[in-house]
């Protein structure tokens, strides 16, 4: 399949899931639109993924597989040779049916994605064992700010300097306290209007983006920079 043909295929891929939803969902009336992440976001990711020049891609969460089409199609718009998805989701089979990895099938992306079927505790090590460097990460998995943590903490041993970190829900206070730390210890820096034309969740920008800093180093912990604040960060009124 040449490159035209893939990007006419993941169009449509995208188009039909978009308009039309999953052959399967979960119970739930909306659990599509609820899980997934909208297709204003998804333009979003893969045109910042595409500016990037990304080539090496890491996603935790597939689901029903909408950011991991627009994934797909930034790295088959950029063109690189060898092009790498390497996505996380321990519950593909046993929660979703394998609806989101039918879905890159469909469009033809497993022909360079890969599907890791465990925890990304798990598999986040196994990728920095294995010498993995990624130009991007997109973490959509767990929102308990614990395993938010080790998600980022790992994605900064294989996202290369100056990569990119988006995070789906950045509005939460799990999420975005876990990455505060990282912005306020480690220098990962935001990047202004990454999603300014994507969705809005409670008045906050669903999504972000942070671009890391130039070297990977250690700070010593006498550094240590307090990441919580004075006003605390509270879920919104629902």
């Amino acid at each position: 399949m040449n490159r035209d043909e893939r990007m006419a295929r993941i169009r449509a891929a995208r188009r039909r899931l978009a308009r039309e939803g999953p052959r399967w969902t979960r119970d739930g009336e909306r659990d599509f639109a609820t899980v997934s992440l909208p297709e204003r976001d998804c333009d979003c990711l893969r045109d910042l993924l595409a500016a990037e020049g990304a080539s090496t891609v890491v996603e935790i969460g597939l689901a029903y597989g909408s950011s991991a089409l627009a994934i797909g199609e930034a790295l088959t718009a950029v063109g690189r040779p060898n092009p790498r998805h390497v996505i996380i989701d321990p519950f593909q089979e046993r929660e979703w049916s394998n609806v989101g990895w039918d879905q890159l099938r469909s469009a033809g992306l497993d022909e360079f994605a890969r599907l890791m079927a465990e925890p990304s505790s798990a598999a986040l090590p196994r990728l920095v064992a294995e010498g993995l460097v990624a130009d991007a990460a997109f973490v959509d998995g767990s929102h308990r700010f614990h395993e938010v943590f080790v998600d980022l903490y790992f994605l900064r041993k294989i996202v290369r300097p100056n990569g990119l970190v988006v995070l789906d829900d950045s509005w939460t206070p799990p999420v975005r306290t876990a990455v505060r730390y990282y912005e306020r210890n480690l220098g990962w820096t935001p990047v202004p209007g990454a999603f300014a034309g994507g969705s809005v969740d409670h008045n906050v920008t669903r999504c972000m983006a942070i671009r890391l800093p130039g070297a990977l180093t250690e700070p010593a912990f006498t550094e240590f920079r307090p990441f919580w604040t004075s006003q605390q960060i509270a879920w919104p009124a629902m």
